[in-house]
């Protein structure tokens, strides 16, 4: 079977793209390490926990929504543990199962936190687009995520 080759501007797109995947992380993780003391994964472990109700998750499904390993997000929730903003505590459900909770004080460092990360993402991304390519960037994203996360494991509460 052979190859379909990416054309000259299949090319250059899939470049750019690229490009944004390894830089835009960098312009956010900067920002929230200066004015929040919290990683850029730090920050959506609590963004996540905000929007689950009770602000608790199990620690599979909050690994699924940050596309983490367990292991990696282990490390991450002992580290914002020990600063207060979650808890772990056994699922009621399953007692195999852990639970993580967003703490009042892991509320009050999100909502101080997310200020200046919205500027930064206004700054870095929405506002360098018209209306028109906020549309079309949603669409682009849309495709994009229904080919590699079909069943929505990372984003299961966007809209569909």
């Amino acid at each position: 079977m052979s190859t379909p080759w990416l054309t000259k501007d299949q090319l250059t797109a899939w470049l750019k793209l690229q490009a944004l995947v390894e830089l835009l992380p960098g312009v956010l993780e900067t920002q929230l390490r200066r004015d929040s003391n919290l990683t850029h994964y730090e920050y959506l472990v609590l963004a996540m926990l905000s929007e689950a109700p009770d602000r608790t998750l199990r620690m599979s499904d909050l690994a699924r929504r940050t596309n983490a390993t367990l292991p990696r997000l282990s490390h991450v929730v002992k580290r914002l543990e020990g600063r207060g903003l979650v808890e772990r505590s056994a699922s009621s459900e399953d007692g195999r199962a852990t639970n993580t909770r967003l703490t009042e004080q892991g509320w009050r460092t999100l909502e101080a936190a997310a200020p200046g990360h919205v500027r930064q993402v206004r700054s870095a991304v929405i506002d360098a687009l018209s209306p028109e390519q906020v549309d079309q960037l949603d669409q682009i994203a849309d495709a994009i995520l229904q080919r590699i996360d079909p069943d929505r494991r990372v984003y299961p509460m966007l809209p569909g």
